[in-house]
């Protein structure tokens, strides 16, 4: 199963000439017995999803970051941390019933920890790239499926040593947490390596009380794979598509907001005023749809993986770890969609994010362990937008105690035509990442009504 590199490759890929000096693994630094944690309805469906991969890219202060001390001081961080968050250092198992769950004794290896150089390489090239396929070398575990956690760590880090600065990469098994605990442990642990005795915020590690259906899945465990020096997966890839940031910045995103808003201003009949994310995504939906050429009579599906912490009963703390995601689908004909205002594609994705409350969350869940259906991630829906992490997501916060990130980035894993990823800009504002067919990008890059102008 596992085995295809996600589309997002260019035709052209870059050497960045990355070279795999050492590996370790890290464990917790002290015993903790064995211990087992029951996968949920919110995480079983990602099992055939591709390990979450993050790159994190740090300046090192004029020379000033020394990268020998520093992967020292990254492993003890990580050490300590894996206290609290253990379970990625366990692995994906089995109980005596076949419901999979996390499982940890201080007998396993940990997170896998590789150290690499790619001192020819300039922080600044990294940061203007746009593309995956070059900066796929800096992490670990391209292609890999989350089912392969049964035999793999569920966590791996690369930490390479760039010509002026240091690139982070990190591929997380995406059945076990999803972005918000993904974010939470990357503060956590360089908020240990910055020099506290503990993390100010411990992880939630009661799954089960989330949902406590224990439903089972007859899944064949992957075959032994072929793979690359940092655990990839040397199966080709397959079709090409293209990648770009299109960075928005908060004056840009003001007058998006505004124009969507303005033929619906708030009322007293209780109408709600379109979001920020609102705004934005139609913005982004509309004119993507546009980019692809459809017939009016075309469906086109919008998909957001909607954080379900606060919309189920009872509510779940913010530091809740697992995935706690759920995802909401809607959609209309290509020709709604653009013939009308913006306001009327904000107000069908408002509406499917509003009714998906804890009844609705309640029922997709026992939809599904009543027939269970193991996602992968063409299933978003047919010429969809679909949107993967959040500009909510503190990532410039990240700051292990050489300064906060120059850029932060999501690997090639996990993308398909129509995949958005949303980060929280450097400098405010928003970061859209898409992946898109090439001839439907090339005509995104010249709409000069998709880029807002700040002035």
């Amino acid at each position: 199963m596992a085995g295809d590199l996600p589309e997002a490759v260019k035709k052209e890929e870059k050497e960045l000439k990355v070279k795999i000096i050492g590996k370790t693994h890290v464990k917790p630094n002290k015993k903790l017995g064995t211990k087992h944690y029951q996968l949920i309805t919110f995480d079983l469906p990602y099992l055939a999803f591709y390990y979450n991969q993050k790159l994190i890219l740090y300046g090192d202060n004029g020379g000033e970051v020394k990268f020998p001390e520093t992967v020292e001081k990254l492993k003890d961080g990580l050490e300590m941390v894996l206290e609290p968050f253990h379970q990625l250092a366990g692995r994906l198992g089995k109980d005596e019933d076949g419901i999979f769950r996390v499982e940890y004794d201080d007998d396993m290896k940990g997170v896998e920890v590789a150290e690499a150089v790619a001192e020819d390489v300039a922080l600044a090239d990294l940061v203007a790239e746009e593309g995956t396929a070059t900066l796929k070398e800096l992490i670990p575990y391209n292609g890999i499926l989350n089912l392969e956690g049964l035999q793999r760590p569920l966590l791996a880090v690369q930490i390479t040593k760039l010509k002026d600065g240091i690139a982070m990469g990190c591929a997380f098994n995406h059945a076990v947490l999803d972005g918000t605990a993904t974010w939470h442990f990357m503060r956590s642990w360089a908020e240990i390596c910055r020099g506290a005795q503990d993390i100010s915020v411990p992880p939630f590690l009661e799954r089960t009380k989330a949902r406590n259906t224990r439903v089972k899945l007859d899944i064949p465990p992957p075959p032994p794979q072929p793979s690359a020096a940092n655990g990839d997966s040397t199966a080709p890839p397959p079709k090409p598509l293209k990648e770009k940031v299109f960075k928005f910045t908060e004056t840009a995103i003001n007058k998006i907001k505004s124009k969507v808003n303005s033929a619906n201003p708030p009322t007293t009949d209780g109408s709600t005023p379109f979001s920020t994310f609102q705004s934005l995504s139609v913005h982004v939906w509309r004119h993507v749809t546009q980019a692809r050429n459809l017939k009016p009579e075309d469906i086109t599906v919008f998909t957001v993986f909607a954080d379900c912490r606060k919309r189920v009963d009872p509510p779940m703390p913010e530091s809740y770890f697992g995935n706690l995601i759920q995802a909401i689908f809607t959609g209309t004909a290509a020709g709604l969609l653009l013939m009308n205002p913006a306001e009327f594609g904000a107000g069908v994705i408002q509406k499917a994010i509003v009714s998906h409350d804890a009844a609705a969350i309640d029922q997709r869940n026992k939809e599904w362990e009543s027939a269970p259906k193991i996602f992968e991630f063409k299933d978003a829906g047919m010429n969809c937008v679909a949107v993967g992490s959040s500009p909510r997501f503190k990532v410039y916060e990240v700051d292990f105690g050489w300064g906060k990130p120059e850029s932060v980035r999501s690997g090639c894993n996990n993308r398909f035509d129509g995949m958005m990823y949303l980060y929280q800009g450097k400098n405010g504002g928003i970061d859209v990442e898409i992946s898109l067919e090439e001839e439907a990008m090339a005509r995104l890059e010249k709409d000069k009504e998709f880029v807002v102008e700040n002035n």
